[in-house]
């Protein structure tokens, strides 16, 4: 009997595995203010990963093959269909003083 107890004390105290960083979730203090706080960084994290991977994309397709020239002709197609020109002074006024815009390029808070 001694022999299987001492057996059953020593497998008991290797079998517990050591506690280190980990937490209990019964343990865990749920402030609401850190949880809004972290929501938002999260929610600020993914709109610059948004923001990266629309820029990276669009660079991508942008420089992919500056000897093509088709969109010169599509323009100009649109252009006699009725399109209006975006770069008319009227245009580029009303985006300048787009918010919205300013904001999504980085210069407005």
């Amino acid at each position: 009997m001694k022999l299987f107890k001492r057996l059953s004390e020593k497998l008991s105290t290797k079998t517990t595995a050591p506690n280190h960083g980990m937490i209990k979730p019964v343990d865990v203090d749920f402030d609401l203010s850190k949880n809004e706080f972290l929501d938002n960084l999260t929610k600020h994290a993914v709109d610059l990963y948004e923001k990266k991977c629309d820029i990276k994309n669009f660079s991508k397709l942008v420089l992919s093959d500056p000897e093509n020239t088709t969109h010169n002709q599509l323009v100009e197609e649109l252009f006699k269909k009725g399109a209006v020109d975006p770069l008319e002074d009227e245009k580029l006024e009303k985006l300048a003083d787009n918010s919205r815009f300013l904001r999504d390029l980085g210069l407005l808070d």
